[in-house]
């Protein structure tokens, strides 16, 4: 580890010190000078219950500044390891800011069986102390990619093995300012005329195999020369992001895990689900109601159709609600329309101008309103809001295993796919979205794709 990497994780700590430190001075003297941080709005009436300054100092400010220290230290914030993760560093410290200001309310409340002297106060200390160390870090940061363009604190990384440092890895040594790589070498000899003419700080193992005498080699070099040793897992080299370290007992292993949405991702995007469902049925029950009696009325009963689908996991099959909008008997037809589909790049069966939509179903599906009833599939739990499109069971019949990897989810009303081009996507296409999505989920993307339907929609391109 680089001597200016140490340098800046132990600066964090009395910077962030100083930082709450005078957070707290500030927010004394605020609340001293009845000012509340509202601009040319006066609330507060005059502190009656502020201690002395002194007192303030000695018996809260101190042991604050400690308890701030303390939460940060736990979160891993001074972590002394070689990142520029700004954006995690600011989620942190908001997180450490909020527990600190919780622990002190319920120090005062259950312990000292009293409120806190001045809660604006409390308020602005919390506030500020936030603003303070992110400033401070965000100053450091600035340092440190300065000194990074000087040269300073880089480090020199070179890859080894029979097999080629992949073009994705490569390409983003060169393009990180915090590394320089140094070519690729096939053997120690090469590893040693590099090593003679600059110093290797990290050593990236293309082909690592434990049963290899040059791997062990390697690795021997490595510990004797205090170099960085690591090694790609050539099956993840494409999906990093879904990679994490985790032990079986003192074992350390490498997992792989699918999907975001294991965990925590799928009690929120559940959650998610549950409350957007019932807002929409709600807000477009008249709009189902009106629907449901245009199709009674232009085609006669059932106004709804039931359509088998795979759900998760391909384990079981659900009905997905639709209006109908094709002739009664649609289903016994599709037999003799198969060899006119538009689609010959997979599996999947759709046709222009199908003569068994009815006039009412092409204006429904034109604005995609006959999935509206899907809406209930989503409380119900079998499909949720954004995923890949639902599948037939005859379609998935003839997948292979790469587009089976779909189901790793529940199928959802709208998607990526369906959002970049819908009926008109090649298949192939159409599964990379459903995995990009599946890979990179976050309800950031699902609330970003349902507002692009919306669009999408309105547009009509690609609506069968």
């Amino acid at each position: 580890m680089k001597r200016i990497e140490v340098l800046f994780g132990v600066l964090k700590v009395p910077l962030d010190a100083a930082a709450v430190f005078l957070a707290l001075i500030v927010a004394y003297r605020l609340r001293e000078m009845n000012i509340d941080l509202l601009p040319w709005i006066q609330l507060l009436t005059p502190p009656t219950t502020l201690p002395p300054f002194p007192l303030y100092i000695q018996d809260f400010a101190l042991a604050s500044v400690a308890l701030f220290i303390a939460l940060s230290a736990i979160i891993r914030l001074y972590a002394i390891k070689f990142t520029l993760g700004f954006w995690k560093e600011i989620q942190k410290i908001i997180i450490v800011a909020c527990l600190w200001l919780a622990i002190i309310i319920a120090w005062y409340f259950l312990v000292q069986k009293q409120l806190f002297f001045s809660r604006i106060l409390l308020l602005q200390a919390t506030f500020l102390s936030v603003v303070f160390s992110v400033s401070i870090r965000g100053l450091l940061l600035v340092i440190q990619r300065e000194l990074l363009e000087r040269g300073i604190g880089i480090r020199t990384v070179c890859s080894f093995g029979r097999t080629a440092l992949p073009s994705s890895v490569e390409r983003m040594l060169l393009l990180d300012r915090r590394y320089r790589y140094s070519g690729h070498c096939m053997d120690l000899t090469d590893m040693r005329k590099i090593a003679s003419r600059k110093t290797i700080d990290v050593v990236l193992h293309t082909d690592a195999n434990p049963k290899n005498d040059d791997t062990l080699s390697l690795i021997e070099y490595c510990r004797s020369h205090h170099i960085h040793y690591s090694f790609l897992p050539p099956v993840f080299v494409d999906v990093p992001h879904l990679l994490s370290v985790e032990r079986f007992g003192v074992m350390p292993i490498l997992t792989f895990e699918p999907t975001p949405l294991d965990g925590w991702g799928r009690v929120w995007k559940r959650l998610f689900d549950v409350l957007m469902s019932i807002l929409f049925i709600i807000l477009l029950s008249p709009l189902l109601l009106l629907i449901g009696l245009l199709v009674l009325l232009t085609s006669g009963w059932p106004i709804l159709y039931f359509s088998k689908r795979i759900g998760q996991f391909a384990r079981t099959k659900f009905p997905m609600i639709k209006f109908r909008t094709m002739v009664k008997d649609a289903d016994a037809r599709k037999e003799k329309l198969v060899t006119l589909s538009h689609r010959n790049d997979g599996p999947l069966f759709k046709m222009k101008n199908d003569p068994r939509v009815t006039g009412v179903g092409a204006f429904l599906r034109h604005w995609t309103l006959d999935e509206l009833p899907q809406l209930f599939n989503v409380l119900l739990g079998q499909m949720s809001l954004v995923g890949p499109r639902p599948h037939l069971p005859d379609e998935v019949d003839n997948y292979n295993d790469y587009a089976r990897r779909v189901f790793t989810v529940k199928p959802g009303m709208t998607g990526l796919a369906q959002i970049s081009g819908r009926s008109n996507l090649k298949f192939d296409d159409e599964v990379r979205l459903d995995l990009q999505y599946i890979e990179e989920w976050s309800l950031l993307l699902d609330v970003w794709i349902l507002w692009r339907t919306i669009f999408v929609v309105l547009k009509g391109d690609g609506a069968d």
